[in-house]
This record gives structure tokens, sequence and C-alpha cells, in this order.
């Protein structure tokens, strides 16, 4: 009896062994039996397209771009338009609030801010999600348009903007229209607004290259820079609030701010689940002004941001460049040669108003910059001759001219 409770008890130790021999972990072991010692794996820290490099960094002799988290990204030149970093460029992406910067320009091309207006129930009560940026404003209340474009720049309140598009255009649908052919008018080949404010909308996208367009000519309206460059201001009680409303710039990379950068001027943020972070950023030094765009980023592409303008502004210089001969080849027909004064296959072109400029990696040797020549007619007057310069194959700036004689002045 006590054989058989002996070999019972032995049978259930080796399977308790074997049990655990199977469960255990196994390690591997160096030549001598002892385990090695391996760090745990860690996970990513960095989004997919931090290590994607820059489509700028194929040209011949440009300085190779930061690596950043945001899917898209665009930092250009707003002198020279000239584009120094790109990153998925071209690729569609959801703009979030940053859309604001179309709607603000064309508030301050088409109205004047000191005008009165009262809210409408549409524009009051036109959004429904409860978690959308507002002021809080009511039907009937009256706001300057100045308080109106202040409240979409700084608190991207999202009625306000409704309120703008009414404004101007009668209804947000003609608005939304009038964004799309300003939008083509500067340029954009990938871009269709859908609502004046950047909620979600599958139809409504833009890419980092059209944005940059954009947000260079907003720049250069006066009236808009005051509503990108504000940092605080103040709504006095209305006729249906009684309580100041305090308006914070949410760019949190102006001056004072968690993420300052020394120049930032302002900009604009935004953000939806859909669109991921994203951010438009006006910045000067070194006498450069630059526009930053990041879209579809992490963070508040703050950490994105700085890593641009630091590249910006550490490796390029604007530079100037000789203006485009007067005499521009044109081809004339043999029937015109005989009515005009020269027979010459040439056109006059002013180009005194020009200040012409292209930026260029520092250094960088201007003797071998080339120029290619389009002559373009001119809805507004004369016919335009555009010179545009590259750098080793790359369009590093523009300018412009006018033609200076009528062809009834070339006639006999």
């Amino acid at each position: 009896m006590k054989i058989k409770n002996f070999r019972r008890i032995l049978g259930s130790l080796l399977c308790a062994a074997l049990i655990t021999a199977s469960t255990a972990p196994v390690y591997a072991t160096d030549e001598y039996g002892a385990p090695l010692v391996t760090a745990t794996p860690t996970p990513d820290p960095h989004t997919a397209f931090y290590n994607q490099p820059a489509d700028t960094d194929s040209i011949e002799g440009w300085p190779q771009g930061p690596q950043i988290e945001a899917e898209s990204a665009v930092l250009m030149d707003m002198v020279s338009g000239t584009i120094l970093y790109s990153k998925n460029a071209d690729k569609a992406q959801y703009p979030a609030s940053i859309t604001k910067i179309m709607t603000a320009l064309l508030g301050c091309e088409n109205l004047n801010t000191s005008d009165k207006f009262a809210m409408s129930e549409t524009a009051a009560h036109g959004i429904t999600d409860t978690q959308s940026s507002s002021i809080y404003a009511d039907t009937g209340e009256e706001f300057t348009i100045e308080q109106a474009l202040m409240a979409v720049m700084l608190q991207s309140a999202n009625e306000m903007t409704l309120a703008i598009a009414e404004q101007t255009s009668g209804s947000v649908k003609k608005f939304v229209e009038q964004m799309n052919l300003k939008a083509r008018q500067l340029g954009c080949t990938s871009t269709h607004f859908n609502n004046p404010n950047g909620l979600p909308d599958e139809k409504h996208y833009t890419t980092a290259n059209d944005m940059a367009k954009i947000a260079r000519a907003a720049w250069k309206n006066l009236t808009f820079r005051k509503f990108a460059t504000t940092e605080y201001y103040e709504i006095p009680p209305t006729n249906k609030f009684t309580e100041t409303r305090y308006l914070l710039n949410h760019h949190k990379m102006m001056k004072g701010l968690d993420h300052a950068y020394d120049g930032v001027l302002g900009g604009k943020t935004g953000y939806t689940q859909a669109a991921g972070n994203t951010l438009v950023t006006y910045a000067k030094g070194n006498k450069t002004y630059l526009v930053a765009v990041v879209l579809q980023s992490v963070n508040g592409a703050y950490s994105d941001t700085k890593a641009l303008l630091d590249y910006g502004f550490n490796n390029f210089t604007r530079v100037k460049v000789s203006k485009n001969q007067n005499l521009v080849s044109t081809r004339q027909l043999p029937s015109e040669k005989n009515i005009i004064k020269t027979s010459d296959d040439s056109c006059l072109f002013k180009s005194d108003r020009y200040r012409v400029s292209v930026t260029l990696p520092n250094g960088a040797d201007t003797s071998i910059l080339t120029t290619a020549n389009k002559i373009t007619k001119n809805p507004a007057g004369l016919p335009l001759l555009t010179t545009t310069y590259s750098y080793n194959g790359y369009p590093v700036g523009t300018a412009r001219y006018v033609q200076q004689q009528l062809l009834s002045d070339m006639l006999f």
C-alpha cells in the first residue's frame, strides 16, 4: 500500500514538473548556459510619417528637411513664394478650423469692419454640435464685423463664420461658392470647401500646398493681419448678453504662451478627430517672412512647426537677382510685321515696379539660376509676362511684368 502511494505521489510530482516546464518562459542563453539579458521592446513613439523624407530632399543642393510627425506639410517664403519644405504637399486632407483663414480673408475683402449687424436665427443656431467652438451668440444679438472676425480667428467661433458668410454673400451656400472661386483664383488645384468653418465634411478638403497659397494671399491683406496676430480681445456686453466676452488667441507659439517661438506673428489652429491637428503659422526672422502649414499632425503640431521654422530661418536666404531684359522675344505673324514699326520679334515690358528676389540655400551660387518666360492674357489690361527663376530645375521665385506698349502704339 505504501509503495502504491509512493508511486502515485511521484507521478504527481513528475506531472507537475512537466506542466511547469511547458509553461515557464524560455530564455536565450550564452555559451555557458547563462540567460541573456535583453531590453524590453518599447512601442515607436513617432507617427508612421515621421521617418518619411521630405519631397524637397530630392532637390540637388537643397538642405535636408527635418523629420516631423505630420503627414503633410509645407514651408513657404511669403515674399518670393518659394516652397522651402514640402511633404505630401498635394495630398488631400481635412483642414478643420484653418478653413477660417479663407473665411476671414473674404470678410476682410468685402465687409467694413466697423459695420454692425444682428445675428440671424440660422447663424446663431445653425450648428447643432454641442462641442462646437462658440461664443454662444444669440438670435438678434448685435455685433460689429470686427467683433465677429475676432471671434472667428481667436475663439474659432463656428456660429460667427455663418454670420460672416451671410453678411458677405447673403447666404452660406453662396459664400461657399465664393470660397471655392477664390481658391481657384489663387491657384489652388486640389481644394474644395463645403462650409465656412471646417467642421467635418467629406466634401471639404484641401492640401498643404493649396493652404500655403491661401495663407500667403491672406497675409497680403493688411486688415486680415490684424485678426491673425491679435493676442487678446474683448467683446463688451451686447443687447443680449450682459457680460464681457474675453477672447484669447489659441495659437500657443505666440509670445508668452506654452510653445512660444521668437518671431511668430500669429496664425490659426485647427482640430477634429478626422483632421487631426492642423496649424498655420506666420513668422518673421532675419528679414524673412515664412508661413508654415501642417496637416494631419499630433500634439497641436507645435513641435513640427518649430522644426520647420528652424529649418527655414537657418538654411535659406532671400537674395535679389537681375531683372529680366525689357525686350522679350514674341512671335509675330508675317502680316503683322508689315504694319508695325519694327520687324523684330520682340515686345517691351515694364519692370521698374517690380523688385525681383528669390530664396536660395545659404551660399548658393546665383549664377546657375535659369529663367523661363511665359506671356499670358490679362483680363484687367495689358498682357503679363511671368519670369520663373529656377535652381537646379526647382522654382525659387517669380517676377511679373506688364507689357509696355499696345499693339496700336506700334503701328505705322
